[in-house]
């Protein structure tokens, strides 16, 4: 797939609102030196503008750090709190493309992370799933990107030694977004 929308069936160029019930926000951190914890935010929003070359693209989106699900009551109150993302002074996290460019079939948005008042470059590795009519009259886009991040850049510094060497959770964090969006104003 290249940057020109001709090779990407169903492409248009328009504005887009992203459908956080078709939608999934997702993270993994290696917990005790032997597993994965996996977590998800219920709560985001986020605005999608699709140029006429996918290269004109950008994104901005916010999500709710309340909403925060590892299914564990407990470690999600923990999460919560000061040790880790402080939601009381860090409601929410934001990311704000600043380019998209493609690297071989693939593609990356550069663009901004701020989390707990911290911002970062963090590119995200893109994949668009494709674009269609939906049941209710509408065009919905879908994408699917990851990247990793160090948790300690973003001021996240709690570990939690453990006895016998190493750290409670790790300090790389996984990051998936399965996105689906729905065009809200086409571009003429």
């Amino acid at each position: 797939m290249t940057a020109t929308t001709t090779e990407t069936p169903g492409y248009l160029a328009g504005t887009w609102q992203i459908d956080p019930t078709h939608s999934n926000v997702t993270f993994s951190i290696r917990h005790m030196m032997v597993s994965k914890v996996r977590g998800s935010f219920g709560e985001f929003t986020g605005t999608i503008v699709t140029g006429q070359a996918i290269a004109d693209s950008s994104v901005t989106a916010s999500i709710v750090m309340n909403s925060i699900d590892t299914g564990n009551e407990q470690r999600d109150g923990h999460l919560r709190n000061n040790d880790f993302f402080d939601i009381e002074n860090f409601p929410t996290m934001s990311y704000r493309s600043t380019a998209i460019r493609q690297d071989g079939d693939d593609f990356i948005v550069d663009g901004e992370l701020t989390l707990r008042g911290v911002t970062k470059h963090v590119p995200l590795k893109l994949e668009i799933s494709g674009v269609g009519p939906d049941a209710y009259g509408g065009t919905r886009i879908g994408f699917e990107a990851r990247t990793e991040i160090n948790r300690q850049d973003f001021g996240v510094n709690w570990s939690g030694a453990l006895e016998t060497g190493g750290v409670v959770v790790s300090d790389k964090v996984g990051i998936e977004l399965d996105i689906q969006a729905v065009l809200e104003v086409p571009q003429a």
